[in-house]
């Protein structure tokens, strides 16, 4: 069963992702205002094929820790694709920090560049992080809430990694709060797994860190905060 609900939704997702990227040709060129709510469905279809064809449900706790202020900083676990499309939804007005060859997708690269999402080359050392921040600092201006991924890729269920210090470099040059947040999404969607289970992926959205001067201490509390989850 699990087989056959992976390949429906497969053939779902991308079925959906080529008519909405066709479709997406109107937005990109006359109505470009439209991109970041195009988007947004795209993702929430995308979403509500999970649930209905895999029976793979969301449930998130703590919503009320995100902060007040139009602009934050999400900090999140990252163990599956779907990761990259819950919070388009979550979220009023949210960018992802994404890596650059995400770009070069047809019709699917255009638009998450018009919806405003930041691309990062993740080879591209200093030079890169600053131009990383200066086009945070522009989505900031726009009223975005910004979500970055500390272990820079996905990892397996229980599996620890170095955290990339950007998160508190990015924090600290534009004066947000980091807000951590823990999810169980790789037992549903294991990471570069085709197959996807049935249950609930829990999505824990923990207190802000609003100092972030320390970058070990400040990493180190994004770690404490996922944990408390996983004890």
């Amino acid at each position: 069963m699990t087989f056959i609900r992976s390949v429906s939704f497969a053939i779902y997702f991308f079925s959906l992702t080529f008519i909405m990227g066709i479709a997406a040709l109107g937005i990109r060129f006359i109505a470009k205002k439209h991109a970041l709510s195009y988007a947004q469905l795209w993702t929430r279809l995308s979403l509500k094929g999970l649930e209905k064809i895999c029976k793979i449900s969301t449930q998130v706790i703590g919503k009320e820790n995100l902060p007040q202020e139009h602009s934050f900083l999400i900090a999140s676990q990252h163990q599956s694709a779907f990761d990259t499309f819950v919070w388009m939804n979550l979220l009023e007005r949210p960018a992802y920090i994404m890596k650059r060859e995400l770009t070069r997708i047809p019709l699917v690269g255009p638009m998450l560049l018009l919806a405003g999402m930041i691309p990062l080359d993740r080879q591209g050392g200093v030079k890169a992080l600053k131009s990383l921040i200066q086009d945070c600092q522009k989505a900031i201006d726009d009223f975005r809430q910004i979500i970055i991924f500390p272990e820079g890729t996905r990892t397996a269920v229980g599996e620890k990694v170095k955290l990339h210090a950007g998160t508190v470099a990015i924090a600290n040059q534009l004066n947000l709060k980091i807000v951590p947040v823990s999810i169980d999404s790789g037992y549903c969607w294991p990471r570069n797994s085709f197959f996807k289970y049935p249950g609930t992926i829990h999505i824990t959205i923990h207190p802000p860190i609003v100092d972030t001067s320390n970058r070990k201490e400040t990493l180190a509390a994004i770690e404490r905060s996922w944990r408390k989850v996983e004890s």
